[in-house]
């Protein structure tokens, strides 16, 4: 028996420092390294464009039509948080006419026709990465002209309207400096008295307008950066 042991023991004394060194030769594998993860940063100037439609919001006929212009911002990101400054100006075909016939006068026609709009708006907004949703509001404006014929003669006169605009909208980045956007807007021009030089005022009365519109806007500097 205790041949049989001493035998045993030789044999674990010899396989141990077999089994350590198998052990020691096994390979090292270093862990794979994270990937960048890409953050977009929305702060800095962009430039774009803009067209969409518009629509009277409360008369009888409605003007209705499209328009297409520039876009220019300044936008200023804190967290997820985003504020920024935007003015667009657009040239505009938004109109609408009546036609009627008048004893004495044949047949009488009006027209109003918007030819250029825009705004200056604020925006605040949530960032979630490349996307952003946003709330904005501020000031409105179109060129306005109403015409009228009759006899033969037309006559017509032109006014600025001002007045205010709220909305929302919501744009992604699709490049890396590059982003779309899609916005609606809510339009109130105040009222203009209209042919005061001929001796026949008419006010306008105030014009509503529904807008959706969408943009492509260029970001200059970097808006995009990389970390870990």
């Amino acid at each position: 028996m205790k041949k049989v042991l001493l035998a045993s023991a030789c044999l674990f004394a010899l396989a141990a420092p077999a089994s350590a060194a198998d052990l020691a030769a096994r390979p090292y594998t270093k862990a794979p390294v994270a990937p960048l993860a890409s953050v977009y940063n929305w702060t800095g100037f962009y430039l774009g464009v803009v067209g969409g439609g518009a629509w009277q919001a409360d008369s009888d006929p409605k003007m209705k039509g499209g328009f297409v212009g520039g876009t220019a911002g300044y936008n200023w990101q804190t967290g997820n948080v985003v504020f920024g400054l935007e003015a667009d100006a657009a040239w505009a075909d938004v109109s609408a006419s009546v036609s009627a016939g008048v004893p004495g006068f044949g047949l009488v026609s009006a027209s109003s026709k918007t030819d250029a709009m825009g705004t200056v708006r604020g925006r605040i907004g949530w960032a979630v990465n490349n996307v952003l949703f946003y709330g904005t509001g501020g000031y409105a404006w179109i060129d306005n002209k109403i015409s009228g014929s009759a006899l033969g003669v037309t006559v017509s006169d032109s006014k600025f309207h001002s007045g205010w605009t709220v909305g929302a909208g919501v744009e992604a980045f699709f490049a890396p400096q590059w982003s779309v956007k899609g916005e609606y807007l809510y339009r109130s021009l105040g009222s203009e008295t209209y042919f005061g030089a001929l001796g026949a005022p008419a006010a306008s009365g105030t014009l509503n307008f529904h807008t959706v519109q969408v943009g492509v806007n260029y970001h200059f500097g970097a808006p995009v950066v990389a970390k870990y």
